[in-house]
C-alpha cells in the first residue's frame, strides 16, 4: 500500500542526474588510470588526472548526500541512495589510492597483467554508466540490470585471476633480485584488484535496489 501511495507523489529526479555525473567522472578516472598504467615519463601527469577526477567525484557525492537530507520524496529508499553513491565513490577512491601508490614508489613501468586489469576497470565503469539510467524505470529494465550486474561480477572475477597470474609472474621475476620490486608490484596489484571489488559492490547495491522495488 505504501509503495502504491509513493508512486503518485512527486519525486526528486535530480538524483539520476547526479548519479550520471558521478558515473561519467568514474569513466574519466578509469581512463586516466588506464593511461597511467602505460608507464613512461607521463605517468605523474595521469596520476594527477586521477586525483582531479576523484575530487570531482567527491563533490558529486556530497551533492547526493545533501539532496537525500533535503528531499521529501526520493526515487527509492534513502539508505539505498546513500549506499549506492558511497559504493560508486569507493571505486573512484580506490583508483586514487592506486595512483598515490604509483607516485609514492615512483613506478614508471607496469606489468602486462596490470595494464589488462586497467582495461577491465574501464569496462566496469562503462557498465555502471549503462546501468544507472535504467533505475528510473526498474520494472521495465530488470532483465538488463541483471545482465549488467552479472557482467560486473564476471569482470571482478577476471581481475582477481589477473592478480593471481601477475603476482606469480612478479615472484618469478624478482625472487632472485630486488625484494622491494616485488613488494611494490604486489601493492599495485592489490589496489587494482580493490577497484574491481568496489565496482562489484556497486553491482550488489543495484541488485538490492532492484529486489526492493520489484
Amino acid at each position: 500500500m505504501l509503495r502504491w501511495f509513493r508512486a503518485f507523489l512527486p519525486k526528486e529526479e535530480r538524483f539520476f542526474e547526479l548519479f550520471a555525473r558521478h558515473a561519467q567522472t568514474s569513466v574519466q578516472c578509469s581512463l586516466a588510470l588506464q593511461d597511467m598504467l602505460k608507464g613512461g615519463d607521463e605517468t605523474p601527469v595521469f596520476c594527477q588526472r586521477v586525483n582531479q577526477f576523484e575530487n570531482d567525484a567527491d563533490s558529486v557525492t556530497r551533492e547526493v548526500l545533501t539532496a537525500v537530507r533535503r528531499t521529501f520524496i526520493t526515487p527509492f529508499d534513502r539508505s539505498d541512495i546513500k549506499n549506492l553513491i558511497t559504493a560508486m565513490d569507493d571505486a573512484v577512491d580506490q583508483m586514487q589510492a592506486t595512483a598515490k601508490a604509483v607516485m609514492l614508489f615512483e613506478v614508471r613501468e607496469f606489468e602486462p597483467p596490470m595494464r589488462e586489469m586497467g582495461t577491465l576497470i574501464v569496462e566496469c565503469a562503462n557498465l555502471v554508466v549503462r546501468a544507472l539510467p535504467l533505475l528510473q524505470s526498474i520494472g521495465q529494465n530488470v532483465s538488463m540490470l541483471t545482465q549488467i550486474t552479472e557482467e560486473l561480477t564476471k569482470l571482478e572475477g577476471r581481475v582477481d585471476d589477473l592478480q593471481d597470474i601477475g603476482l606469480k609472474e612478479l615472484y618469478l621475476k624478482h625472487r632472485d633480485a630486488n625484494t622491494m620490486d616485488f613488494i611494490v608490484g604486489a601493492e599495485i596489484y592489490d589496489h587494482l584488484e580493490k577497484v574491481a571489488d568496489r565496482f562489484d559492490d556497486v553491482a550488489n547495491e543495484i541488485n538490492s535496489i532492484v529486489i526492493e522495488q520489484v
